[in-house]
């Protein structure tokens, strides 16, 4: 037999093996996981369709000039209230676009397709991106690159208090007990107007953000008045100048 045809056969063996391998430790590093997005279709998911689509394949969501909001606009999940989970895609915005991931979240009934709850910031200026913001509550939990500790609610419980607690767009409640890294350091692995890979860790009252990988910010929340332990999954558009934001591949583990 040709020694080239057997040399190359020999290489064709093992780069099959190669594959299978990588392919092996892919699907066991995702074993749970299951995809909440169908890539066709909004089905499964409830959101004013004069701002969410489907194109190319991926959860499109877009503010024109004509379809300013009033009000930040979320879609939302249809498939339950998550508990203990992890979520995990990937997210592409435009530079002047601004955007979230809202998990344990409630939904209100005087605002159309409005949440309220932890978010996962995504922003195209990636001036926020990686944080943990609750929305309509206690604001900033986290900055990117801060691991912190909320404290435990001893005041009353009405909304007016809660924002009371808020000063200069961050809880008062929170402390810093460790850093992952500086903010402007940990933006730098942030791709501008092309695809980032999210993953959102939500266990007891530990809540993990990882943007490509890293973790941006690490927040454990021991306010049992105001933290949620399950609750509603959605993406934002927000309140500013028109933008795009599409989310791909979206998939949960509980």
């Amino acid at each position: 037999m040709n020694s080239r045809f057997i040399s190359a056969a020999l290489m064709l063996a093992v780069l099959l093996s190669i594959g299978s391998q990588i392919s092996c430790v892919a699907q066991k590093k995702e074993k749970g996981f299951v995809s909440i997005f169908d890539g066709k279709s909004l089905k499964g998911w409830d959101g004013d369709p004069k701002y969410w689509r489907v194109e190319n394949g991926n959860l499109v969501g877009e503010i024109t000039p004509e379809t300013l909001l009033k009000t930040n606009s979320f879609i939302i999940w249809k498939g339950g209230e998550p508990a203990d989970f992890e979520l995990k895609g990937s997210v592409k915005i435009a530079t002047a676009g601004n955007s979230g991931v809202n998990y344990r979240s409630e939904q209100l009934t005087d605002v159309p397709f409005a949440l309220k709850g932890y978010q996962a910031d995504i922003d195209g200026k990636n001036n926020y991106t990686g944080q943990n913001y609750e929305e309509r509550k206690r604001t900033t939990l986290a900055y990117r690159g801060q691991k912190t500790t909320i404290k435990p609610y001893t005041g009353e419980n009405t909304p007016e208090a809660v924002r009371a607690g808020v000063k200069g767009n961050a809880w008062t409640g929170l402390e810093v007990t460790g850093s992952l890294g500086k903010s402007d350091s940990l933006k730098t692995l942030i791709k501008s107007e092309d695809w980032n890979e999210f993953h959102i860790i939500a266990k007891g009252n530990r809540l993990q953000h990882y943007i490509n990988g890293v973790l941006m910010s690490d927040v454990t929340d021991n306010d049992t008045v105001n933290g949620k332990m399950k609750g509603l999954l959605g993406v934002q558009v927000h309140v500013g100048p028109p933008m795009k934001v599409e989310y791909k591949d979206l998939r949960i583990k509980q």
